[in-house]
C-alpha cells in the first residue's frame, strides 16, 4: 500500500471514530437521560362474601370496568330476612322486660298487694274466733260436743292463715321496694344482647351484596349463580386503576442519580411517542440480583436496587406486567 493510501486510511478511520464519538456524546451525554427498564405493576384485589350462602346473582363479566361501591354480586337472603324479623321481635320483648324492671311496681300492683294483706288479716281474725269458739265448746262439754280432731283442725287453720298473712306482707313490701338493681341490670344486658344480635343480622344483610372497593377492572370471575359462597372462596379478582407504578431496577453506579420524589416519564412499545408522567416513590435499601423478567442491558449477575416509579396513567394505557422504559432528566 502506498504512503498516500495509508494516510487516507488513517484519516478515514479517525473521521469515523470522531463521528461515532460525537454520536455517543450526543445520545448519552448531552441528552442527559438515565433510562431504566422494568414492568408495570398494579394492585389486585380478590373479593369474597364474608358469610356462607348461595349466590343469587352475578352482575358483571370479566373485562368489565366497575366503579367504587358498584354491586357486583348478591347472595340469597330469604332465610336471613326471616331471622331479622325474629330478632326484631326478641329486641322488643327484651326491651319491654327491661322497662318493667326499670319502672318498678305500678300503683295498681301496690294496691293489689295491700288488698292481699288485708284479706289475709281478715282470714286470720276469723280463724282466731273460730278457734276460740271451738275451745270454749270443747271445755264446756268436756269433749262431748266437739271432738279433739275438730280442735286440731281449727288450730291448724289458724297457723295456715298466719303463714299466709306473713307471705302477703312480704310480697307487699317487695312490691313497694321495686325490683333489685341486679335484676334491672340483667334485663338491660339482655336487651343489649338482643340488639347486638339484630345488628349482626342486619350487617350480614348489607354484606350479602358484594361491592367494588375502588374503580377497577374485573380480571377473573370464579363463581356463578347457584354456587355456595364462603369467605375462603373468591368470587372475583379485580385490577385497581390507581395507583399504578413501574417496578424497575438500577445498578449501583447509577443509584446516586435518582432520589425519591424525582420527576420521570414512562414510555411503552405500544405508544413509543407518548410520555406518561411519573415520580419516584420508592428506592430499595437492599441490593439484589437482577430478576429474570427485567429488561436491561446489564449482566444478570450485577447487583441492582429496586425502584418504583408511580405513574399518572390518565388514559389507562398501562397493563399489568407490560414492559416499560423509565427516563429521568439529569
Amino acid at each position: 500500500m502506498s504512503t498516500k493510501l495509508k494516510i487516507f486510511a488513517v484519516l478515514g478511520l479517525a473521521a469515523a471514530l470522531g463521528a461515532g464519538g460525537y454520536w455517543y456524546y450526543e445520545n448519552h451525554q448531552q441528552s442527559g437521560e438515565l433510562k431504566l427498564y422494568g414492568n408495570v405493576d398494579i394492585r389486585q384485589v380478590e373479593l369474597a362474601f364474608l358469610w356462607p350462602e348461595r349466590i343469587k346473582e352475578v352482575l358483571v363479566e370479566e373485562g368489565d370496568v366497575v366503579k367504587k361501591n358498584q354491586v357486583l354480586a348478591t347472595q340469597d337472603t330469604d332465610t336471613l330476612l326471616l331471622q331479622i324479623q325474629q330478632a326484631k321481635a326478641a329486641v322488643n320483648a327484651s326491651y319491654q322486660t327491661y322497662l318493667i324492671q326499670k319502672n318498678g311496681s305500678r300503683p295498681e300492683e301496690i294496691a293489689q298487694a295491700k288488698a292481699n294483706v288485708d284479706t289475709a288479716q281478715s282470714k286470720l281474725a276469723l280463724s282466731q274466733k273460730d278457734l276460740e269458739r271451738v275451745k270454749e265448746i270443747f271445755r264446756a262439754t268436756k269433749g262431748q260436743g266437739i271432738s279433739q280432731q275438730n280442735l286440731d283442725q281449727a288450730e291448724a287453720q289458724l297457723n295456715v292463715d298466719k303463714s299466709q298473712l306473713i307471705a302477703a306482707q312480704k310480697a307487699y313490701e317487695l312490691v313497694k321496694i321495686g325490683p333489685r338493681k341486679e335484676a334491672i341490670q340483667q334485663a338491660y344486658e339482655q336487651w343489649q344482647a338482643s340488639q347486638a344480635e339484630l345488628s349482626l343480622l342486619e350487617l350480614k344483610l348489607r354484606q350479602s351484596e358484594l361491592t367494588a372497593p375502588l374503580d377497577a377492572v374485573i380480571r377473573n370471575r370464579y363463581l356463578q349463580p347457584g354456587d355456595m359462597a364462603a369467605s375462603s372462596k373468591p368470587v372475583f379478582s379485580l385490577a385497581i386503576y390507581s395507583p399504578k407504578w413501574v417496578r424497575a431496577y438500577v445498578n449501583e453506579s447509577e443509584l446516586g442519580k435518582i432520589k425519591p420524589g424525582q420527576e420521570a416519564f414512562v414510555t411503552i412499545d405500544s405508544f413509543p411517542d407518548k410520555k406518561i408522567p411519573g415520580q419516584v416513590g420508592f428506592i430499595s435499601s437492599v441490593a439484589e440480583f437482577t430478576p429474570k423478567t427485567v429488561q436491561t442491558p446489564d449482566l444478570r449477575t450485577n447487583l441492582v436496587y429496586e425502584v418504583r416509579v408511580n405513574v399518572d396513567d390518565k388514559d389507562n394505557v398501562l397493563r399489568l406486567g407490560m414492559p416499560a422504559t423509565v427516563s429521568f432528566q439529569r
